[in-house]
C-alpha cells in the first residue's frame, strides 16, 4: 500500500465545503475543513491528482514539519533540524514563501529569510557548498505558515497558482478568477444536465469552467508544469498515467451560451474558448441582457454582473432592475444564480432569492444568490411538489453565520496581501463575544486590499505511451501542448 501523508489544499473563503466534496470524490481520507483550506491524507498519486483534477484548489501543500516557535531563533533551529538533502539537491535552486499571523513575528519576509538561512547554513556545514535562491523559477518551493507560535513548513507542489489554468489568452477588465468561477458553478449543483447561460460573460471564464465541469475534464490539462515535477522523488510514469487517463470524461449533450454587450469581450471569450478546445459546446454572441429572451431548452443562468467596484456602468442600479425584469418575464421555469456585492444592487432585482451564499471575490465579501423562477405563487409551486431550498442549500446558507463571526480574519491581512495567498491559520475557527465585536466595529468606524489546447482524438491519445509524445497537429505542424502553453499573468484575484 502506498505511503499516506498529510496534504493541505488552499482555496478562497466560502469555497471550503465545495473543495472538501471534490477531495472526497478523489478518494481523500481524514478530510478536515479549515479557513481557506482543507487538510486531508493521501499518497503520491492523490497529491498529483489534486493538482491536476481539482477545480476549486488554489495551491496544494505537503507539510514536512510542524513545530513551535517563540522566537526567530526557534524558527531557525526548527528548520535546520530537518535533513534538507532529502528535498533539495546542492545544484538546485529554491525559494521560500511565508504567511504569518503572530504577535511575535510581524514581518513575513523576515521569517522567510530565517528559513533560507537555516537551509543554506546546513548545506555549508555539511558540504562546504550551498544551493542558490531563485525567486522567479525555483526548482523547489517551500511555504512556512505561522499562527501565533505554531509553525507549519510545507513543500509547495503546485508552483504557479492553480487558478492559472493556461487557456486564458486575453482578458477584459477585472476578470473572474477561474477557481471562484468553478466554485460558483459547483455550488449550483449543475453538472451539465441542462443548457448553461451567462448573459454578461466578459472574457468567458464561467463558460469555460462550466464546460470543464460538464465534460468532467481536468483543469490541469492546460498547465505547462507543476512544481512537483521538479521534486527528487517525482514519478514521471505515474503522472503520465494520470495525465493521459480520460476514462472519467463524459459526453455533454446540452450547450453553453455566453452573451455580452461589449464586442471586445465577445471576441475575447471566443478566443479563450478556442484556446481551451471547447468551441463545440460554447457559443458566444454579442447581445445586451435587456434583449434577452426565453431560451428554448431548460437552462440555468450563472452570472457575475458589475457591482460598482472594479467595473461599473452608467446606471448601475438600473442594470439590476433590468436583470430582475428579464428574469421575471423571460426565464420562468428555470434557475438563475447571481454574484454581487452591494445590497442595494440586489434590492433592485426585485425578486426574492431562495438562497444566499457568502463568498469572497478578491477582497470583497460578496453573496451568491439563487433566484428560482417559477410560474404563479410560491405556495402553489410547493403544493405541486416544488422545492425552493434543498438540504444542501440550507447547509450552504449556514455558512453566512460563520462568515460574520469570523470576519475579523480579513482585517488582519496586510492591505497589499492577496486574498488567495494568505490562508490556513488553523483548523478551528475562533469564537468572539458579540459585545467585543460591536465595540471593535464601533472603534474601527471612527478610523478611516497561447495556450492553445486542442483536444486530441481519443484514439490518438490512447496510442501515446509517454508525455514526450503528446503532440497535437494544426496545419501539419506539431506542438507539444505541455511545453508550448502560454499562461495569462493577471493577478490571482
Amino acid at each position: 500500500m502506498a505511503q499516506q501523508f498529510e496534504i493541505i489544499a488552499k482555496t478562497f473563503m466560502g469555497l471550503e465545503p465545495v473543495l472538501a466534496k471534490e477531495l472526497a470524490q478523489l478518494g481523500a481520507s481524514d478530510i478536515q475543513t479549515g479557513r481557506r483550506m482543507v487538510s486531508f491524507k493521501g499518497d503520491k498519486e492523490l497529491l498529483y491528482r489534486a493538482n491536476f483534477q481539482l477545480h476549486t484548489a488554489i495551491r496544494i501543500l505537503k507539510p514536512i514539519k510542524h513545530f513551535r516557535a517563540l522566537s526567530a531563533d526557534d524558527v531557525y533551529e526548527g528548520v535546520k533540524d530537518i535533513d534538507w538533502s532529502e528535498y533539495i539537491a546542492i545544484d538546485k535552486t529554491f525559494a521560500v514563501d511565508s504567511v504569518v499571523f503572530s504577535e511575535e513575528f510581524r514581518h513575513s519576509k523576515f521569517v522567510a529569510y530565517k528559513v533560507k538561512d537555516a537551509i543554506v547554513d546546513q548545506f555549508r556545514e555539511r558540504t562546504g557548498k550551498r544551493p542558490n535562491i531563485s525567486i522567479t523559477n525555483p526548482d523547489i518551493r517551500l511555504h512556512i505558515h505561522i499562527a501565533e507560535d505554531q509553525c507549519t513548513l510545507c513543500l509547495d507542489s503546485s508552483g504557479e497558482s492553480l487558478h492559472r489554468r493556461g487557456y486564458r489568452q486575453e482578458s477584459v477588465e477585472a476578470p473572474l478568477n477561474e477557481v471562484l468561477a468553478a466554485g460558483m458553478i459547483m455550488m449550483t449543483g449543475w453538472q451539465g444536465e441542462t443548457d448553461f447561460i451567462d448573459p454578461m460573460c466578459g472574457s468567458g471564464t464561467l463558460l469555460i469552467e462550466a464546460a470543464l465541469i460538464a465534460r468532467n475534464m481536468a483543469p490541469g490539462l492546460f498547465r505547462k508544469e507543476f512544481a512537483f515535477e521538479k521534486w527528487p522523488d517525482f514519478d514521471a510514469d505515474l503522472f503520465d498515467k494520470i495525465y493521459n487517463d480520460d476514462s472519467q470524461e463524459r459526453e455533454f449533450n446540452h450547450h453553453i451560451y455566453g452573451y455580452d454587450v461589449d464586442i471586445k469581450a465577445v471576441n475575447t471569450a471566443r478566443l479563450n474558448a478556442k484556446a481551451a478546445g471547447l468551441t463545440s459546446c460554447i457559443t458566444v454572441t454579442e447581445q445586451d441582457f435587456k434583449n434577452f429572451t426565453k431560451p428554448q431548452n431548460k437552462s440555468i443562468i450563472v452570472t457575475n454582473p458589475p457591482y460598482g467596484e472594479r467595473i461599473s456602468t452608467p446606471d448601475l442600479l438600473g442594470t439590476y432592475r433590468m436583470i430582475g425584469e428579464r428574469l421575471k418575464h423571460e426565464f420562468a421555469g428555470n434557475d438563475a444564480w447571481i454574484l454581487s456585492y452591494r445590497e442595494e444592487c440586489f434590492d433592485q432585482i426585485g425578486l426574492k432569492p431562495s438562497i444566499k451564499i457568502p463568498v469572497y471575490n478578491g477582497s470583497l465579501e460578496c453573496e451568491f444568490r439563487k433566484y428560482q423562477m417559477f410560474d404563479g405563487k410560491i405556495k402553489d409551486f410547493r403544493a405541486e411538489g416544488g422545492t425552493v431550498k434543498t438540504e444542501e442549500e440550507k447547509r450552504q446558507m449556514a455558512e453566512k453565520r460563520r462568515f460574520r463571526q469570523n470576519r475579523e480574519f480579513k482585517k488582519r491581512l496586510d492591505e497589499q496581501e492577496e486574498n488567495a495567498e494568505a490562508d490556513i491559520r488553523n483548523f478551528k475557527f475562533h469564537s468572539f463575544e458579540r459585545k467585543e465585536a460591536r465595540e471593535r466595529n464601533s472603534s474601527q468606524s471612527r478610523e478611516s486590499r497561447g495556450a492553445r489546447y486542442s483536444r486530441d482524438s481519443r484514439d490518438s491519445r490512447d496510442s501515446r505511451n509517454s508525455r514526450d509524445s503528446r503532440k497535437f497537429n494544426k496545419g501539419g505542424r506539431g506542438f507539444d501542448k505541455r511545453k508550448n502553453n502560454r499562461r495569462f499573468d493577471d493577478d490571482e484575484d
